[in-house]
Protein backbone atom coordinates (compact mmCIF):
# COMPACT_ATOMS: atom_id res chain seq x y z
CA UNK A 1 0.00 0.00 0.00
CA UNK A 2 1.43 3.81 -1.02
CA UNK A 3 1.39 6.92 0.86
CA UNK A 4 -1.52 8.87 -1.20
CA UNK A 5 -1.90 12.65 -0.76
CA UNK A 6 -4.10 14.87 -2.93
CA UNK A 7 -4.34 18.79 -2.53
CA UNK A 8 -7.50 20.79 -3.12
CA UNK A 9 -7.32 24.67 -3.57
CA UNK A 10 -11.08 24.83 -3.37
CA UNK A 11 -11.43 25.76 0.53
CA UNK A 12 -11.72 29.10 2.51
CA UNK A 13 -9.77 29.88 5.71
CA UNK A 14 -12.38 31.76 7.78
CA UNK A 15 -11.78 34.15 10.84
CA UNK A 16 -15.32 34.81 13.06
CA UNK A 17 -15.06 36.55 16.25
CA UNK A 18 -17.26 34.85 19.10
CA UNK A 19 -17.02 38.02 21.46
CA UNK A 20 -14.21 35.89 23.80
CA UNK A 21 -11.53 35.66 21.14
CA UNK A 22 -11.04 34.88 17.67
CA UNK A 23 -12.24 30.83 15.97
CA UNK A 24 -10.77 29.64 12.50
CA UNK A 25 -11.83 27.50 10.18
CA UNK A 26 -11.29 25.42 7.14
CA UNK A 27 -14.59 24.71 4.67
CA UNK A 28 -14.59 23.38 1.49
CA UNK A 29 -14.18 20.30 -0.80
CA UNK A 30 -11.39 17.75 0.73
CA UNK A 31 -11.48 15.37 -1.46
CA UNK A 32 -13.45 14.79 -4.75
CA UNK A 33 -14.57 11.52 -6.39
CA UNK A 34 -14.95 9.84 -10.41
CA UNK A 35 -12.29 12.21 -11.90
CA UNK A 36 -8.83 12.43 -12.69
CA UNK A 37 -7.04 14.45 -10.73
CA UNK A 38 -3.88 16.30 -11.07
CA UNK A 39 -1.82 14.30 -10.03
CA UNK A 40 -3.42 11.37 -12.79
CA UNK A 41 -5.67 9.55 -9.92
CA UNK A 42 -9.25 9.09 -10.06
CA UNK A 43 -11.04 7.73 -6.92
CA UNK A 44 -14.32 5.78 -7.67
CA UNK A 45 -16.95 6.97 -5.65
CA UNK A 46 -18.44 4.10 -4.01
CA UNK A 47 -14.58 3.90 -2.25
CA UNK A 48 -14.87 7.56 -1.02
CA UNK A 49 -18.14 7.30 0.05
CA UNK A 50 -16.91 4.04 2.20
CA UNK A 51 -13.94 5.74 4.06
CA UNK A 52 -15.91 9.35 4.57
CA UNK A 53 -18.16 7.09 6.40
CA UNK A 54 -15.75 4.80 8.34
CA UNK A 55 -13.55 8.18 9.01
CA UNK A 56 -16.63 10.24 10.72
CA UNK A 57 -17.67 7.64 12.52
CA UNK A 58 -14.39 6.42 13.96
CA UNK A 59 -12.83 9.93 13.64
CA UNK A 60 -14.91 12.75 13.53
CA UNK A 61 -17.57 11.50 16.35
CA UNK A 62 -15.04 10.73 18.30
CA UNK A 63 -13.26 14.11 18.17
CA UNK A 64 -9.97 12.34 17.17
CA UNK A 65 -10.14 13.56 13.39
CA UNK A 66 -6.65 15.53 13.77
CA UNK A 67 -4.56 16.99 10.91
CA UNK A 68 -1.24 18.14 10.77
CA UNK A 69 0.55 21.11 8.63
CA UNK A 70 2.63 20.20 6.30
CA UNK A 71 3.43 17.01 3.94
CA UNK A 72 3.88 14.10 6.70
CA UNK A 73 6.22 11.72 5.63
CA UNK A 74 3.60 8.87 6.36
CA UNK A 75 -0.02 7.69 6.74
CA UNK A 76 0.17 8.16 10.65
CA UNK A 77 -0.71 11.52 12.28
CA UNK A 78 1.93 13.02 14.54
CA UNK A 79 0.34 14.52 16.97
CA UNK A 80 3.21 16.83 17.62
CA UNK A 81 2.43 18.38 14.86
CA UNK A 82 -1.48 18.55 14.39
CA UNK A 83 -2.96 22.02 14.09
CA UNK A 84 -6.57 21.23 13.37
CA UNK A 85 -9.79 19.28 14.48
CA UNK A 86 -11.80 17.90 11.05
CA UNK A 87 -15.90 18.26 12.79
CA UNK A 88 -17.41 17.78 8.96
CA UNK A 89 -17.20 15.39 6.18
CA UNK A 90 -20.70 15.44 3.89
CA UNK A 91 -20.99 13.53 0.33
CA UNK A 92 -22.04 16.19 -2.12
CA UNK A 93 -22.27 14.78 -5.60
CA UNK A 94 -19.26 13.60 -6.28
CA UNK A 95 -17.63 15.86 -3.65
CA UNK A 96 -16.88 15.55 -0.20
CA UNK A 97 -17.15 18.91 1.56
CA UNK A 98 -15.91 19.72 5.14
CA UNK A 99 -14.96 21.69 8.10
CA UNK A 100 -11.99 22.35 10.11
CA UNK A 101 -11.66 24.01 13.51
CA UNK A 102 -7.91 25.64 14.05
CA UNK A 103 -6.83 24.37 17.19
CA UNK A 104 -4.90 26.13 19.94
CA UNK A 105 -1.61 24.16 19.36
CA UNK A 106 2.13 25.45 18.59
CA UNK A 107 1.18 24.17 14.82
CA UNK A 108 -2.12 24.96 14.91
CA UNK A 109 -1.50 29.15 15.89
CA UNK A 110 1.38 29.16 13.29
CA UNK A 111 -1.71 28.46 10.86
CA UNK A 112 -3.72 31.17 12.61
CA UNK A 113 -0.71 33.57 12.27
CA UNK A 114 -0.13 32.68 8.53
CA UNK A 115 -4.54 33.64 7.87
CA UNK A 116 -3.94 36.89 9.62
CA UNK A 117 -1.12 37.83 7.53
CA UNK A 118 -3.03 36.70 4.58
CA UNK A 119 -1.44 33.86 3.73
CA UNK A 120 -2.92 30.96 0.82
CA UNK A 121 -3.24 27.85 1.81
CA UNK A 122 -4.24 24.70 0.28
CA UNK A 123 -5.62 20.93 2.16
CA UNK A 124 -4.19 17.60 0.91
CA UNK A 125 -5.84 14.63 2.06
CA UNK A 126 -4.12 11.71 3.01
CA UNK A 127 -4.14 8.25 2.33
CA UNK A 128 -2.85 4.58 1.71
CA UNK A 129 -3.70 2.09 -1.22
CA UNK A 130 -2.90 0.33 -4.17
CA UNK A 131 -3.35 2.11 -7.40
CA UNK A 132 -3.97 0.52 -10.86
CA UNK A 133 -2.98 1.86 -14.13
CA UNK A 134 -5.70 3.01 -16.40
CA UNK A 135 -4.73 4.10 -19.31
CA UNK A 136 -2.16 6.88 -20.72
CA UNK A 137 -1.42 9.27 -17.26
CA UNK A 138 -3.91 7.93 -15.30
CA UNK A 139 -4.16 5.55 -12.14
CA UNK A 140 -7.51 4.61 -10.61
CA UNK A 141 -7.35 4.01 -6.89
CA UNK A 142 -8.22 0.61 -5.61
CA UNK A 143 -10.81 -1.02 -2.67
CA UNK A 144 -7.71 -1.20 -0.20
CA UNK A 145 -7.96 2.20 -0.09
CA UNK A 146 -7.94 3.42 3.42
CA UNK A 147 -8.16 7.40 4.57
CA UNK A 148 -5.89 8.47 7.31
CA UNK A 149 -6.77 12.24 7.10
CA UNK A 150 -9.49 14.35 5.64
CA UNK A 151 -7.32 17.49 5.73
CA UNK A 152 -3.63 18.25 6.24
CA UNK A 153 -2.85 22.52 5.79
CA UNK A 154 -0.60 22.40 3.04
CA UNK A 155 1.71 26.09 1.92
CA UNK A 156 2.11 24.68 -1.72
CA UNK A 157 -1.64 23.65 -2.83
CA UNK A 158 -0.05 24.18 -6.64
CA UNK A 159 2.88 21.97 -6.20
CA UNK A 160 2.73 18.60 -8.04
CA UNK A 161 1.98 15.35 -5.64
CA UNK A 162 5.67 14.66 -6.55
CA UNK A 163 7.21 16.29 -4.13
CA UNK A 164 5.33 13.86 -1.15
CA UNK A 165 6.14 10.72 -3.63
CA UNK A 166 9.51 11.63 -3.48
CA UNK A 167 9.80 11.75 0.07
CA UNK A 168 8.43 8.39 0.30
CA UNK A 169 10.29 6.63 -2.40
CA UNK A 170 11.00 2.48 -1.47
CA UNK A 171 8.47 2.82 1.26
CA UNK A 172 5.30 0.82 1.60
CA UNK A 173 2.87 0.31 4.36
CA UNK A 174 1.37 -2.60 5.77
CA UNK A 175 -0.91 -3.78 8.25
CA UNK A 176 0.75 -5.78 11.17
CA UNK A 177 -1.73 -6.53 13.95
CA UNK A 178 -3.72 -3.89 13.77
CA UNK A 179 -1.23 -1.44 13.29
CA UNK A 180 0.53 0.45 9.78
CA UNK A 181 3.90 -0.14 10.08
CA UNK A 182 6.20 1.07 7.19
CA UNK A 183 8.28 -1.46 5.27
CA UNK A 184 11.49 -0.86 3.46
CA UNK A 185 11.13 -2.05 -0.14
CA UNK A 186 14.62 -2.13 -0.62
CA UNK A 187 15.54 -4.36 2.44
CA UNK A 188 12.42 -6.44 2.02
CA UNK A 189 14.10 -7.43 -1.43
CA UNK A 190 17.46 -7.94 -0.18
CA UNK A 191 16.14 -10.34 2.58
CA UNK A 192 14.05 -12.16 -0.19
CA UNK A 193 17.36 -12.64 -2.64
CA UNK A 194 19.33 -13.98 0.40
CA UNK A 195 16.70 -16.38 1.13
CA UNK A 196 16.28 -17.71 -2.51
CA UNK A 197 20.17 -17.99 -2.76
CA UNK A 198 20.49 -19.78 0.32
CA UNK A 199 17.63 -21.95 -1.18
CA UNK A 200 18.93 -22.08 -4.51
CA UNK A 201 22.62 -23.28 -2.89
CA UNK A 202 20.83 -26.16 -0.93
CA UNK A 203 19.44 -27.25 -3.92
CA UNK A 204 22.44 -27.44 -6.29
CA UNK A 205 23.97 -29.26 -2.88
CA UNK A 206 21.18 -32.07 -3.50
CA UNK A 207 21.73 -32.40 -6.56
CA UNK A 208 25.11 -33.01 -6.07
CA UNK A 209 24.41 -35.17 -3.65
CA UNK A 210 22.25 -36.96 -5.81
CA UNK A 211 24.43 -37.45 -8.83
CA UNK A 212 27.09 -39.17 -6.66
CA UNK A 213 24.54 -41.41 -5.44
CA UNK A 214 23.24 -42.17 -8.69
CA UNK A 215 26.72 -42.87 -9.91
CA UNK A 216 27.43 -45.32 -7.30
CA UNK A 217 24.38 -47.51 -8.35
CA UNK A 218 25.83 -47.31 -12.00
CA UNK A 219 29.19 -48.84 -10.44
CA UNK A 220 27.50 -51.87 -8.54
Amino acid sequence: MRLICETLEDVEFICEDSGKGKNYYIEGIFMQANVKNRNGRLYPKHILTKEAKRYEQNYIKQNRAFGELGHPEGPTVNLERVSQLITELKEDGNDFRGRAKIMDTPYGKIVKNLIDEGARLGVSSRGMGSLKPMGRNCSQVQDDFYLATAADIVADPSAPNAFVEGIMEGKEWVWQNGAVKEMDIEAYRKELDMKYERTQAREEKNAEIMADFMSKLEIL
